[in-house]
């Protein structure tokens, strides 16, 4: 029991942590991108997926808090990751420089990360914890999508999902131990392809429902 608090607690750990829960979220993205895709096929589709996962039960449920309890180990583990970081070294360097592949995502996470807890929330008040009473969850999303402010809140928040993934999952095989010169380049590659689909395929659907309204 020490030696998994020390190994956890350790720098090494937490970075273990964010790479296991960031697999697990880069998971869950996938799959809900794939359920929300029905949404191209019509309302019926789109409340057939709705139905069919709401039909789970407490499958459902455990899934649900099961994500719950890795965001708040991811969040917590990323804070205290970078205030350590930041008490490391309190003064910034005078020159912000991009060598040893610094990109847009590895120097963003703290922030993108932010925005996307901030989003999740909101996302969740608007489209979770709502009234379904007398309507159904395409209603609510076209709803919510006919509204343009609701709209760009979404994109943004879309394009920082993109950023954030174009490092985090990457960066995950390298903490796993998967840091290889043979492979790290196919790693990069897929992390990028992947944010690409992530950003254009949730950030597409709001445009595209708010046209049909």
């Amino acid at each position: 029991m020490n030696w998994i608090t020390g190994t956890l607690g350790s720098s090494i750990g937490k970075k273990l942590m964010m790479a296991i829960t960031g697999f697990s979220f880069c998971g869950f993205l996938a799959a809900h991108l794939a359920g929300n895709l029905t949404i191209y096929g019509g309302k019926e589709a789109f409340n057939g997926y709705a139905a069919h996962l709401h039909a789970l039960g407490p499958l459902l449920t455990v899934a649900e808090l099961g994500l719950l309890t890795f965001a708040l180990v991811h969040v917590i583990t990323g804070l205290t990751l970078f205030l350590g970081n930041l008490k490391a070294r309190p003064v910034r360097y005078a020159v912000n420089k991009s060598a040893g592949g610094r990109t847009v995502g590895s120097a963003t996470m703290p922030y993108t990360g932010v925005i996307l807890l901030a989003f999740i929330i909101f996302h969740l008040m608007n489209f979770h914890f709502v009234d379904k009473t007398d309507t159904t969850i395409f209603n609510i999303v076209a709803n919510a999508f006919s509204n343009t402010g609701y709209v760009l809140v979404y994109i943004v928040a879309m394009v920082a999902a993109a950023i954030h993934v174009s490092h985090g999952f990457w960066s995950a095989f390298q903490t796993v131990g998967a840091n290889h010169p043979k492979y790290m380049p196919l790693f990069r590659t897929v992390s990028i392809a992947f944010a690409v689909v992530v950003g254009i395929g949730f950030g597409f659907l709001p445009i595209y429902i708010f046209l049909l309204a």
